[in-house]
């Protein structure tokens, strides 16, 4: 069994939930080809924005999720957050990225990702202006 790993670089995406599954995948098809079993860790590089899988198909989910984590994580002047070294939109995005987390680890089966019908890999940019996103993806398999 061994170990492949790449480095992906998203574009910026404004605020909001995104799907990346087709990005990802385009650029990790060779890792995954003659792999039968396995599994894909992909982890961001960034405290302000976070990886979760969910709904790929209505993108009215995605707006949800976005109104839901604004509605959660106050920002501006009500908000009660003391670090705003980066703007007021700088701890709202650190405690989103917290509450989904900064990697997704998906099973590898006969070399493709084993997602549901349903489900995608999401790129969630808690940042008004947070540039381009850095990910390092893992694939191990046999």
């Amino acid at each position: 069994m061994g170990f492949k790993q790449q480095n992906i670089r998203l574009p910026a995406f404004q605020r909001g939930c995104h799907l990346v599954t087709s990005d990802i995948v385009r650029e990790i098809n060779p890792l995954l080809k003659g792999i039968h079993a396995g599994l894909c860790h992909i982890f961001i590089q960034h405290t302000s924005a976070s990886l979760t899988i969910n709904e790929n198909a209505d993108p009215d989910v995605r707006a949800d999720m976005e109104t839901f984590l604004s509605a959660v994580v106050p920002e501006g002047s009500k908000a009660p957050w003391v670090h705003s070294d980066e703007g007021p939109d700088d701890m709202p995005a650190h405690v989103k990225s917290s509450m989904f987390g900064a990697s997704v680890s998906i099973p590898i089966t006969r070399g493709r990702l084993a997602l549901g019908t349903w489900q995608g890999i999401w790129l969630c940019e808690h940042r008004n202006a947070g540039g381009r996103r850095n990910l390092v993806v893992t694939v191990q398999g046999e």
